[in-house]
């Protein structure tokens, strides 16, 4: 499933045990404090793929919100 610039791939590791990866949907890395990562497994072990993907929207969220203030610093810095 697409979110926000995302993909979200939900996994079963183990039974009952859901997990999910997520990635930017132009395939572009997701840097996080200068480390590029090209997917990311995201949460814990959720009892089903909605609490999984629930989780995962959550980080996306916290991702965008992050390279926001983070892209609103860079451009203050250069004013």
């Amino acid at each position: 499933m697409n979110y926000d610039g995302f993909q979200i791939e939900t996994f079963e590791a183990g039974r009952g045990l859901w997990h999910a990866r997520i990635r930017r949907s132009d395939f572009e890395p997701v840097v996080i404090d200068g480390v590029s990562f090209p997917e990311l497994e995201v949460g814990f072990a959720w009892a089903n793929k909605d609490a999984a993907i629930a989780d995962a929207k959550t980080r996306i969220d916290y991702l965008n919100q992050r390279s926001v203030i983070i892209e609103q610093r860079r451009q203050a810095s250069h004013a």
